[in-house]
């Protein structure tokens, strides 16, 4: 009996991964999670130092920040956020920013 499997039959490490989410129902976690560790990186240091809380519901990122300026400043470039977030993690996993 043989135990080589056929080139059909093989899988990378990460599509085994992302299928054994799947068939738990915890992709949608596992993403949220990605999205809330890579806050620091993709939004900026000055903006990570600033916030108080990140958190996701229903594909919308909401970000509390602890300054009304940098509210305003990131307001006005919360579509280029946006987009990074798109771009890294693809464009169901956030659809929105919420800042409070």
């Amino acid at each position: 009996m043989s135990t080589k499997k056929s080139k059909d039959q093989i899988q990378s490490m990460g599509q085994a991964i992302r299928e054994h989410l799947n068939s738990y129902r915890l992709t949608t976690k596992f993403d949220e999670a990605k999205v809330i560790g890579s806050w620091e990186r993709l939004a900026g240091k000055p903006i990570a130092r600033r916030t108080r809380k990140v958190s996701i519901r229903n594909t919308v990122l909401f970000v509390e920040l602890d300054s009304p300026s940098m509210k305003h400043d990131f307001s006005l470039h919360k579509a280029q956020v946006l987009e990074m977030f798109k771009k890294e993690f693809g464009a169901g996993v956030i659809t929105d920013i919420i800042v409070m």
